[in-house]
């Protein structure tokens, strides 16, 4: 049930998307999110659809284990289309039932916020299964630099963030132990009403909650008995080095910023 969740998963290779410095996939991905959701025209959406196939495509990632993963995501894009479908009453009506009226516009919502989700879903799983939590932790560090002049503990603030992604496939492994472990107890989690079912899982995130817990306790104890003090005066193994395919990929993210910024005034 949880034992494919694809976020915060790294799939090893040498890929061209692995290759690319994790600034450039960090700065590549923001644009993409924040002018994805700028304009409604066919175009910024195909360029979008576009990019997300170029960008899987370059990455080598097995389809399977992309599906598999992709099975949860799909039913809330289906609920959001669903909720749209039934409660967005614009456009001609389609046709009615005694139940619900459903309009042309609510289809057309629906479908918009539907790809915009899966292409969000799937460029955002693109960078955490192309890069690795040091390179994604150098990556956010570095583009946080400026700020560490203001006071902002930039290092810490950028390991925190990787921790947290590097440690749900774990947190999702034990919950999947816990599950089984109901299961052979007698515990059903796949027959009744929703509200059985939600409170079959009450006895799942009590031990889940504290084994986390413990597993941070035990992280810090580590961390400190190895000398961790933060990031003053540390140094890097690993130096970041900006290639000609970071500034290509810029390039691009850039040019689909500038159409969905003029294909914004054209609806």
């Amino acid at each position: 049930m949880l034992d494919h969740i694809i976020i915060g998963q790294y799939v090893p290779g040498h890929s061209k998307v692995h290759r690319l410095d994790p600034r450039a996939k960090l700065i590549c991905l923001m644009l993409f999110m924040v002018f994805l959701f700028v304009s409604r025209h066919p175009l910024s959406i195909g360029v979008a659809l576009l990019i997300a196939v170029l960008a899987f495509g370059l990455a080598n990632v097995p389809l399977t284990f992309y599906l598999r993963g992709m099975r949860f995501i799909a039913i809330i894009i289906i609920f959001t289309f669903l909720l749209h479908l039934f409660m967005t009453k614009e456009g001609p009506v389609l046709f009615t039932t005694p139940i619900v009226t459903i309009y042309l516009g609510g289809v057309l919502e629906g479908v918009l916020v539907g790809v915009r989700l899966l292409l969000l879903v799937i460029m955002a799983s693109l960078l955490t299964l192309t890069t690795t939590p040091v390179d994604l932790t150098d990556g956010m560090e570095s583009l946080m630099l400026p700020l560490k002049k203001v006071g902002m503990p930039t290092h810490e603030l950028a390991f925190m963030i990787s921790i947290a992604l590097r440690f749900i496939p774990t947190l999702l492994e034990e919950a999947m132990k816990i599950i089984k472990a109901q299961m052979a107890r007698g515990a059903n989690f796949t027959q009744g009403s929703i509200w059985k079912r939600v409170k079959a899982f009450v006895p799942v995130l009590v031990p889940l909650f504290v084994q986390s817990l413990n597993r941070a306790e035990d992280l810090a104890i580590a961390m400190e008995s190895r000398g961790y003090e933060g990031g003053e005066g540390r140094t890097k193994f690993r130096i970041l080095y900006w290639k000609r395919m970071d500034t290509i990929a810029l390039v691009i993210l850039t040019l689909y910023s500038m159409t969905a910024i003029f294909t914004r005034f054209l609806m």
